[in-house]
């Protein structure tokens, strides 16, 4: 690494330090079931240790859960809604099929939370505050969760497939699919180190191997070697085996998915992109957060909270609090 650049991640630090600002979505406030639920972040804590405990997996699980939640219709609970009638569910979307997990965790927090206070707590921040809970849990930064939104009554599996991110993703998709969401590139490459949890499936990152394959005949260095042994090992033909997207730190909430990515041990096609412009603004993001593991954390708290407040959130009149997260309320 040479003094221009790093004095150009010195200067991006600085940035981060001094511009950084946090947005909050409107109506939603610290402690809104302080009187008619005080122990609702608790019973979701609880919860949430319980089966992270059990299965380690279920960590990363919750956080994307938020995620693809926020990404259709907002912050609304609409993912966890079940089929019925003429509503087709986003649990049957292509990028939700067979891959998300953790809803059962969702509904026993959602019934401990209503023999606690009825038709109090929406499932949406029931999601909200797991997935913070699920970050913390395995050592990852803490985060104050906003509340107060309530439900959607319908679900829409035509927005899941047109606007949740695919793991094969270029960097243009994904920078235009997070500015529809009103998210930036300093959020776009925060919220992507929350692959420092969790696992793929071989299938959707088959294309990912052919090309580590042919950059390593080309390597006279044989630095991918490895990597590709490791993953090999894993994929020898059942595209179904999964994979740790951190193969260094798999448990751990922590920046080495940025160092990975750098050294070009990024699982995803749509991890490797975010340093295929060598000495664009996105590279200079992944060298600071591989650099300061402590600003990671600060923005991806900062990130989290802008995703969770700021798309589409419904509050006041607006929706309503599901008893039972799978389906509407029977009026």
């Amino acid at each position: 690494m040479d003094f221009k650049f790093l004095g150009f991640v010195a200067l991006l630090l600085l940035l981060l330090l001094l511009g950084s600002s946090c947005c909050g979505g409107q109506n939603l406030v610290p402690g809104y079931y302080k009187e008619t639920c005080p122990a609702a972040e608790a019973i979701v804590r609880y919860n949430v240790e319980a089966a992270v405990v059990k299965r380690p997996r279920l960590a990363a699980s919750l956080i994307r859960l938020h995620f693809h939640d926020c990404f259709v219709m907002g912050c609304d609970g609409s993912l966890l809604l079940d089929r019925k009638g003429q509503m087709q569910s986003e649990k049957d979307a292509f990028p939700n099929a067979n891959s998300l997990h953790g809803f059962e965790v969702v509904d026993k927090i959602k019934s401990d939370v209503e023999q606690a206070c009825p038709s109090t707590v929406s499932c949406a921040d029931i999601l909200a505050i797991a997935a913070r809970d699920a970050v913390v849990l395995r050592g990852g930064p803490r985060w104050e969760v906003l509340v107060g939104r309530k439900d959607s009554l319908n679900a829409s599996i035509d927005a899941a497939n047109d606007l949740l991110p695919s793991p094969n993703s270029t960097l243009k998709e994904l920078t235009d699919n997070f500015k529809q969401q009103g998210l930036d590139i300093k959020d776009l490459v925060a919220l992507s180190g929350a692959h420092t949890l969790g696992k793929a499936r071989c299938s959707s990152f088959n294309g990912r191997l052919d090309d580590l394959l042919k950059a390593q005949t080309n390597d006279k260095y044989q630095r991918h070697t490895t990597f590709l042994q490791t993953l090999s090992s894993i994929c020898p033909k059942n595209d179904q085996e999964l994979a740790p997207l951190d193969l260094q730190t798999p448990a751990r909430f922590d920046n080495q998915y940025y160092l990975n990515i750098l050294e070009g041990r990024g699982l995803l096609g749509s991890d490797d992109v975010l340093v295929s412009e060598k000495d664009g603004v996105v590279m200079g993001l992944v060298w600071a957060y591989a650099l300061d593991e402590e600003l990671f954390f600060r923005e991806f708290a900062k990130s989290m909270i802008k995703m969770g407040n700021n798309i589409n959130v419904l509050t006041g009149s607006q929706g309503e609090v599901r008893k039972d997260c799978r389906f509407v309320n029977v009026s």
